[in-house]
């Protein structure tokens, strides 16, 4: 035993374990053929993605918000005002409102598409379409397809309908109103219609609008060129170039035209309010002049004012000053009635007709703003909108200002007419002597004279509101009209190659590291030794050409297996160091671990040595070796009736080169009741000397140990014992038991053989500690290739 540790086979101090990556690099290059399938189904998979999904456009059109800043005085003249309050981020969430979009799809006829197959991909044709489609009974709610081709210059075919009969082919005449299962539908010609343009069929489909809105909201982009600035840049993507750009175009017209709408509307309501005013005065204007008209016709055409010139020019001074105060009294009074009514609550207030005072047109003005803004808000969402009820709020309260100040203005008239009437009064007195005709003439006259006056401001401010609403501006003006690349953005063939390629060489790699991590199976010398401080004899590969009962190693074989056990007839004499190993027992933890097919052909490699060996099947209990070499079909007598019979002799129970004719074997003979017994009786040992007189070497194949209690009993008769580990059939957890045998001395004279190893498997650590030796010798050699050398064929 002391021996046994001394020996150069015996392992360096266990290594810290960690991870290299070259091994796990080779352990996946070893799966390349995965890799392959993966990188060729995956990369296919996405390339047929990219050849059938449609090309994506992007156009992009940059406008300017008009501010005070940035607008021209000059267009400004009669309404400076109303630029004061434009906010750039209201109006980019009025450009982004549904309504807005649902105006331009219509106009432009966005939810429906024309397209073309052509290899895998659709093709939107737009307006290149050799044809235009008119759904006449359609709702905008509704959605469906078909397919047109022609039949000649005048004929097309229907097909394909989505709803009703699928597979009706409608033969119609262009420019007729027909009825289809999808409805009513007339087809016209494109300008330059041809035949020749039906190369293939042209796919019609009508979205629902609400769905195509959606659609171009997801795929509208509005963003602020700089913090400061009220340049906006408007993004649609798109499958048609054309379609983007006339998108972007009509949305910015329609918003413009919108904006001059609520624009006007402040315009509209004051010319009303004007013309109904004018008609009243000028009724009033009459009936004065009517009345004037008679007095002078009863006075006979005298002039009565000439006799009370004095006092009169005193009394025409306060009396002009009353009539402009009479003048603005009466005109608050008319917009007081007009706040009052009911049915005018929600309307805009008349504005720039110079009947009040500038405070009262100022607060006027703001509130018509104000009033403006909310019924934009509106048209794009609901009245639950917080803005929409802060500004309800807001107007309601400005109006009550308004109100107020109106009130404030009539107290304040009150008392210059009741300052005037008194001057005018004592003015009056002075003249109690004119006659009573005289004063009649006079009041006419000055009812005259304020009528008139009301009369042409009536009729100025109607021009001047006639002007504003002819210099009307646009909110919105375009910089650069809609432009873009005219390469598609989207889908790119490198990008989706490269994805396909990507996940098919991520995917297999995690699914072999998952496997990496999950195996705990003992796969290679590394495994072993990291853990066990034990002699490591060698390692046996993996081999499809067992013989049954017959050894699979020749004597001048080149082959992996060949050279393995001659490594490991090598190493077991390394062992000796000089000390008889004669008696060599074979042993695992689990069955299956391959110690009947080592055994033989150690056995074997030994007896090419010209060295007498025997097989020794002292596995009582089933007789493993004793059934490979077909022993137990002579029903003879075996180890079993030598143990249990001293009349048996050793001659009686050795066959004679039952393996290839080269190598004796003892069997069991018959299953044995009591092995254990039969194992412990010195009939065993008696045995073993005798066959070491006769043999070089005595291979036992033994039970596995810790099944049954043979593996302990059979130990004392063992000068080596080899402990077989399958790859991958053992787990890693139960290699401490292995070193806790050795360490406690269970099992005398321990090495380790590991059997099964996969030599193209390519695994974690795979083929550390072998390969030397192996190819060795002369008229078989084969050049190994750079491939083969890289994904380890040999």
């Amino acid at each position: 035993m002391d021996n046994l540790n001394n020996i150069n086979l015996m392992p360096k101090a266990k290594e810290e374990k960690s991870i290299n990556l070259l091994d796990i690099l080779k352990y996946l290059l070893f799966q390349w053929k995965w890799f392959l399938l993966s990188i060729f189904i995956f990369g296919g998979y996405y390339l047929y993605q990219y050849s059938k999904t449609p090309f994506i456009y992007s156009r992009s059109e940059t406008i300017m918000i008009k501010t005070p800043l940035n607008t021209m005085p000059g267009t400004r003249i009669t309404r400076a005002n109303y630029y004061n309050t434009v906010n750039v981020a209201s109006e980019i969430l009025q450009l982004r409102s549904k309504e807005l979009m649902r105006k331009t799809i219509d106009r432009i006829e966005g939810d429906i598409s024309y397209t073309v197959k052509k290899g895998l991909r659709e093709y939107e044709l737009y307006k290149d379409a050799p044809v235009k489609v008119q759904f006449i009974d359609a709702k905008p709610e509704v959605g469906f397809s078909l397919q047109i081709e022609a039949v000649d210059q005048d004929h097309v075919a229907l097909s394909s309908f989505s709803k009703g009969n699928t597979s009706q082919v409608l033969k119609i005449k262009l420019n007729q109103t027909v009825r289809t299962p999808i409805g009513l539908l007339k087809v016209t010609r494109s300008p330059g219609y041809k035949v020749s343009d039906f190369d293939k069929p042209v796919i019609v489909r009508k979205y629902p609008r609400e769905a195509m809105v959606g659609y171009y909201m997801a795929n509208l982009k509005i963003q602020q060129m700089e913090e400061d600035a009220s340049l906006l840049q408007v993004f649609v993507e798109d499958s048609s170039l054309q379609r983007a750009d006339d998108l972007i175009t009509t949305l910015i017209t329609v918003y413009n035209e919108d904006a001059v709408e609520d624009k006007n509307k402040v315009a509209i309501n004051t010319a009303q309010f004007i013309m109904d005013r004018i008609q009243i005065i000028q009724s009033e204007l009459g009936s004065v002049e009517s009345n004037l008209e008679n007095l002078k016709v009863s006075n006979q055409g005298i002039d009565v004012n000439a006799a009370s010139q004095m006092y009169v020019s005193e009394g025409m001074m306060h009396e002009s000053a009353g009539n402009d105060v009479q003048t603005q009294l009466k005109l608050v009074e008319m917009m007081q009635n007009y706040m009052r009514d009911a049915d005018k609550k929600d309307d805009l207030i008349p504005n720039n007709t110079g009947l009040v005072d500038v405070n009262i047109e100022n607060r006027i003005n703001e509130y018509n703003t104000a009033s403006l803004r909310r019924n934009r808000l509106l048209e794009g969402s609901s009245s639950e909108n917080p803005i929409v009820q802060d500004l309800n709020i807001t107007l309601a309260a400005m109006r009550k200002n308004i109100y107020r100040a109106m009130e404030n203005a009539v107290s304040g008239l009150q008392i210059k007419i009741n300052n005037l009437k008194k001057e005018q009064t004592q003015a009056r007195n002075k003249a109690m002597a004119v006659p009573a005709k005289q004063r009649m003439m006079l009041s006419v006259e000055r009812q005259q004279k304020v009528k008139e006056e009301l009369y042409l401001l009536l009729l100025n401010k109607r021009e001047e509101n006639a002007i504003n609403q002819a210099m009307t501006e646009d909110n919105v003006r375009i910089i650069d009209p809609a432009s873009g690349s005219d390469a598609p953005i989207y889908p790119s063939r490198i990008k989706k190659l490269a994805l396909g390629v990507g996940i098919g060489i991520a995917l297999p790699a995690i699914v072999f590291l998952l496997m990496l991590m999950l195996d705990t199976g003992v796969r290679s010398r590394k495994d072993i030794e990291e853990v066990l401080s034990v002699p490591f004899l060698g390692e046996i590969p993996f081999t499809l050409k067992d013989k049954g009962g017959e050894a699979v190693v020749e004597e001048k074989g080149r082959d992996y297996t060949s050279e393995a056990f001659r490594i490991l007839r090598t190493n077991i004499g390394f062992m000796a160091a000089g000390k008889e190993q004669r008696v060599i027992t074979f042993t695992s933890f689990n069955i299956g671990a391959g110690k009947t097919f080592t055994a033989i052909n150690l056995a074997a490699s030994f007896r090419y040595l010209n060295k007498k060996v025997l097989l020794l099947d002292l596995d009582l209990r089933k007789g493993t070796l004793s059934n490979r070499v077909n022993a137990q079909k002579e029903k003879g007598l075996g180890v079993t009736n030598f143990l249990a019979n001293p009349k048996v002799t050793v001659d009686d129970i050795i066959y004679q080169g039952l393996v290839g004719g080269i190598i004796d074997v003892i069997p069991i003979g018959v299953i044995a009741p009591n092995p254990v017994e039969l194992l412990l009786s010195t009939r065993l040992d008696e045995l073993i000397i005798e066959l070491k007189k006769r043999y070089d070497y005595i291979i036992v194949d033994n039970v596995p140990v810790n099944l049954v209690a043979d593996a302990s009993i059979v130990d004392r008769i063992s000068e080596l014992t080899i402990f077989v580990v399958r790859s991958g059939k053992m787990d890693r957890r139960q290699l401490p038991e292995i070193q806790s045998l050795y360490d406690q001395r269970k099992i005398s004279h321990m090495a380790v053989l590991l059997n099964g190893v996969r030599l193209n498997k390519g695994g974690y650590g795979y083929g550390y500690g072998y390969g030397y030796g192996y190819g060795y010798g002369y008229g078989n050699e084969t050049k190994k290739t750079i491939w083969d050398k890289l994904f380890g064929k040999r």
